[in-house]
């Protein structure tokens, strides 16, 4: 059964995630190849160790990117090191501000705090690249090839790191106001109070987006192996308790039935964990993917692999879950 609801027009944003070496990129370049078909579409790697590149079969980087023999297709690359540094020089004024009026630190002490690297927070802002790119409105889908488990979680977590952050700049800002208003009697909103409810505001745009299931799916993909399984049993469950609702599983690399007896003993082995898939994650719509005889890499090739994942093509000498 191939992939469902991608055309849906009230969904924008399409995740895929799963353990490393499982074939996220590749899914996620195909479904992009897919829906350029019909929408604009741009397809986002947030993985440090891009692969998308690779895959497309063209250099693409941190600057969105038109993809080469696909049209309405785009795809980036996000730096989110680059990324972090310029929201520091956007936000240089307003964050130092606060600093300033509410602690005892020098500009110097004030200085060395603003050039800290905060533990999260590029990745913090590599989502709220994301997040900038569909407030412009210039694509129709969004589809975000995300690293392996751990970083993948980290990202999805990211409301809750920022929300903490900014909970934390507020309690600062707050002491000063207070004691502004006790000694003035009066205080007046400034461009400092206006970053933060800002980002207050973005905090709960990205919560809201990542919960609604009509406007966002996270796409688990594994392979039957049983490392494979575990890591994406804690994922789904992970997400299930920030709120991410998973509807959809691939389950990729599957070996077909042929007359070669290699292949015949690869998928006898593979059988026992594809059974396990069946019953572990039961409620899930299940796609198979079965091995490719090549390397999917350039448009082409993803446009071959996606007639099984999106349209659900059959495969010759190939029987299904």
């Amino acid at each position: 059964m191939p992939l469902i609801g991608l055309k849906e027009s009230a969904l924008k944003l399409i995740l895929f995630g799963g353990k490393g070496g499982v074939g996220k990129t590749t899914c996620a370049a195909s479904t992009g190849v897919f829906l350029a078909r019909d929408f604009k579409t741009l397809l986002v790697s947030t993985d440090p160790a891009h692969s998308v590149s690779d895959s497309l079969g063209q250099q693409i980087g941190d600057v969105v990117t038109g993809v080469k023999n696909v049209k309405n297709l785009s795809a980036l690359e996000i730096n989110a090191e680059k990324a972090l540094r310029e929201f520091k020089m956007e936000y240089e004024k307003e964050i130092k501000k606060i600093l300033d009026t509410s602690t005892n630190l020098d500009q110097e002490d004030i200085e060395s705090v603003f050039s800290m690297s905060i533990p999260g927070l590029d990745e913090v802002m590599g989502f709220k690249t994301i997040m900038n790119l569909m407030d412009k409105g210039e694509y129709d889908k969004y589809i975000i090839d995300t690293a392996p488990t751990g970083h993948a979680l980290r990202l999805l977590t990211m409301p809750k790191l920022l929300d903490d952050w900014v909970k934390m700049l507020a309690k600062l800002r707050w002491k000063y106001r207070y004691m502004v208003k006790t000694f003035s009697g009066k205080i007046q909103a400034d461009e400092a109070d206006d970053f933060l409810l800002n980002m207050k505001k973005t905090v709960k745009k990205i919560e809201e987006l990542l919960r609604d299931p009509d406007r966002c799916e996270f796409i688990a993909v594994t392979i039957p192996e049983e490392m494979a399984i575990l890591e994406t049993s804690r994922l789904i469950g992970s997400l299930g308790e920030y709120g991410v609702k998973v509807k959809q599983l691939v389950v990729n690399n599957v070996a077909m039935v042929s007359d070669c007896e290699f292949c015949r003993e690869r998928r006898k082995e593979q059988e026992k964990y594809i059974n396990q898939i069946k019953k572990k994650f039961a409620n899930l719509h299940t796609t198979i993917m079965y091995q490719q005889p090549r390397e999917v890499k350039g448009a082409d090739a993803l446009s071959v692999f996606t007639r099984q994942l999106a349209q659900g093509d059959r495969v010759e000498v190939a029987d299904r879950l």
